[in-house]
């Protein structure tokens, strides 16, 4: 069985701001992201929008945050378990990059539509 199993929920929440303080540090992205995130988040705080689009841009920021951390989880492992280029783990760490763009989209949509509400109430 394993050890790491099943540990206390304090164990397990400084496992992942473990993992999110060494994804940050090694990875340029999603120190990016993470910017963008609390610019917009700022933005929140002072345009004040409807409890909504804080919710909104919320979503879409935490799932880009999810996507670049799995993103690099599945690149580290790839690069772990064959260290050679492989046809089959590049297509596999594209497609994982891929859906941080579709998220990423997503995300400036979500953006999109906030400034045009802004625009249109004012």
């Amino acid at each position: 069985m394993n050890h790491l199993k099943n540990q206390p929920l304090a164990a397990r929440v400084r496992h992942a701001w473990a993992g999110l303080r060494h994804a940050a540090n090694a990875e340029r992205s999603l120190r990016t992201q993470l910017a963008a995130l609390c610019v917009a988040l700022a933005l929140l705080v002072y345009l004040r929008p409807a409890p909504l689009w804080w919710a909104l841009v919320l979503l879409a920021g935490s799932g880009v945050i999810a996507a670049e951390l799995l993103n690099t989880a599945l690149e580290r492992l790839a690069d772990h378990l064959h260290p050679q280029v492989h046809a089959q783990l590049r297509i596999a760490k594209d497609c994982a990059a891929a859906a941080v763009l579709v998220l990423a989209a997503g995300a400036l949509c979500v953006a999109a539509a906030l400034a045009l509400e802004l625009w249109h109430s004012h």
